[in-house]
């Protein structure tokens, strides 16, 4: 498939994936995170046949008029969908599956200076939810979501949802439930400090139990 067809694709994804677009001309114009991708796409394929400055020159000009950096050397799969998108840092070895929705301050970066994969793989028909972060050569797998703000280091299972910092699982669907959720949580996530703090409550009652049988114990000897 050539740079046109994923193009095509990716203007007719924005509007299943985005419920304020009006019209063709609108995303054509106005749709920032569109530009990006179009910008991307060129970029990569510029990238592909060895123009490496004019690729990365010309990222730094969409940079500056989209808020948008992805390095010309990413992998990205069809369909790929960025809403508002300002402030979006993916950096160079990182891989997106096809179908992959992000949102403004998403960030796949590195966490080594050391050359080689030190970038996330993101797998398909995942969602990461606005400032998510994901850091390292960890890998995110299909249907998997990140929560807004999210803190990614380490593997997240399919049809998983993390949310949190460190991120933890809140949530793990099944392939029948599956639905698009923007921002990758909706409003019935349970809430993962609520969690613990309810288990730990739950175990301090239960010491407390325990300790009580015992003090009895000991009474009666």
């Amino acid at each position: 498939m050539n740079w046109f067809q994923l193009i095509r694709e990716d203007f007719s994804v924005v509007f299943a994936r985005d419920p304020a677009v009006r019209s063709r001309w609108a995303v054509l114009t106005l749709h920032s995170g569109f530009r990006a991708v179009v910008h991307y796409r060129m970029q990569h394929a510029l990238w592909g046949i060895g123009l490496h400055w004019l690729a990365r020159w010309l990222s730094l000009w969409s940079r500056w008029t989209t808020g948008v950096e992805i390095h010309p050397a990413v992998r990205v799969g069809r369909r790929f969908f960025i809403d508002h998108g300002m402030g979006i840092v993916i950096g160079e070895t990182a891989e997106l599956g096809d179908d992959v929705s992000m949102y403004q301050g998403v960030t796949l970066g590195g966490t080594t200076w050391n050359e080689g994969k030190r970038h996330p793989t993101i797998g398909s028909n995942v969602i990461l939810g606005a400032g998510a972060k994901v850091l390292g050569a960890v890998t995110v797998h299909d249907h998997a979501r990140v929560g807004s703000n999210a803190v990614v280091v380490k593997d997240v299972e399919s049809y998983t949802t993390v949310v949190g910092v460190p991120a933890r699982a809140v949530r793990i669907r099944n392939e029948d439930g599956e639905k698009f959720e923007a921002y990758a949580v909706g409003h019935d996530a349970p809430d993962p400090v609520m969690t613990m703090l309810e288990q730990l409550s739950e175990r301090v009652a239960k010491l407390e139990a325990e300790n009580a049988a015992l003090r009895q114990g000991y009474g009666r000897d």
